[in-house]
């Protein structure tokens, strides 16, 4: 387990890195949904190393990109839905998306389509959770709980951990301390701004260590996406053409690749399919559909750099034409 100090200078270095910018799952109950408090509630948080020895931190970040879509190929009363891709950078490579978005912030008519593709970062932690206002929220077997912490809390994280009166870590046995999550409201969203960490030390009690004795850490780096081989980063490049066109989801292209949430993977192999021919012309993409998880409340959104509002991009033509003249404006 990486020590304060060392926990401190790999911070500073990721921030000398970016000049220092800002920038659930499962069917089970292990990732503690802690957006579901009620404005005005807490739950206090204990929070754990990683599994992963050569975890410098006790958290991973996540950077995923949403691509929406008008509905699912065949269904005709499907609604819009939006699937999840990995984006590259997460695994230290350049990610096509991004490298396509990122110069649409200099068009002030692309600015938000450009929002809509922006990568969004979260940060995943291991913890117990000791103080439960959700009456509805079962603990399960193994009490060690996942946590989705969005980039609003990560910055209270951060800021605690760089101040020289914290001397131990946060996570250790027997002088860490609980992190104290509380929910309020700020122009109509959840707001997390009041959280904080516990004044004084908390050594780990005899239930909680007999937990962490027996069922042992997560390693962290199992619940990030899969990095794409050639094959599917291909597959993800196309989607989001596709997306940036007002295309319907095609599963049989796809979905053993990437598919919304809830959907099953068809058996047909993509890579043998040709591509569905582009419409003469293609309505603008639809307003991404709700997930699961309340995106504002994790903390899911990553903004992308401040810019006035401005009208969508133009929805004729293909997708190809739209990123064609899109490049062409910032050639």
């Amino acid at each position: 387990m990486a020590s304060l100090a060392e926990i401190r200078a790999k911070l500073k270095e990721q921030e000398a890195n970016t000049g220092g910018n800002r920038s659930s799952g499962g069917g089970d109950n292990s990732i503690y949904p802690f957006w579901n408090m009620k404005e005005g509630e807490q739950s206090t948080i204990r929070f754990l190393p990683d599994g992963d020895a050569d975890n410098t931190f006790f958290w991973k970040e996540r950077l995923v990109i949403k691509l929406p879509f008008a509905g699912i190929k065949g269904e005709t009363d499907s609604r819009p839905v939006q699937v999840q891709v990995p984006c590259m950078e997460m695994y230290g490579e350049s990610c096509p998306i991004r490298a396509e978005v990122r110069g649409w912030f200099k068009d002030a008519s692309l600015e938000d389509m450009g929002r809509k593709y922006w990568k969004k970062r979260s940060y995943i932690f291991q913890g117990f959770v000791t103080d439960n206002p959700l009456t509805d929220d079962t603990t399960p077997e193994n009490p060690i709980r996942r946590f989705i912490i969005g980039p609003q809390i990560f910055q209270l994280i951060k800021a605690a951990l760089m101040d020289p009166d914290m001397e131990e870590l946060p996570t250790d046995y027997t002088a860490g301390v609980d992190f104290r999550l509380s929910k309020g409201s700020k122009g109509g969203y959840a707001d997390y701004g009041a959280s904080n960490w516990a004044r004084r030390e908390r050594p780990l009690s005899d239930q909680e260590m007999a937990a962490v004795n027996t069922n042992g850490l997560f390693n962290l780096n199992d619940f990030l996406p899969k990095k794409p081989d050639e094959t599917a980063l291909r597959v993800l490049t196309e989607m989001f053409e596709a997306s940036v066109d007002g295309e319907a989801y095609d599963p049989e292209r796809w979905s053993n690749y990437f598919r919304p949430a809830g959907m099953a993977a068809r058996t047909g192999d993509p890579q043998n399919r040709a591509p569905a021919p582009a419409p003469a012309a293609a309505p603008a993409a639809a307003p991404a559909a709700p997930v699961a998880e309340a995106t504002t409340d994790t903390g899911w959104q990553d903004p992308a750099p401040a810019a006035p509002t401005a009208e969508a991009a133009p929805a004729e033509g293909g997708a190809q034409d739209i990123l064609a003249m899109i490049r062409a404006r910032q050639g």
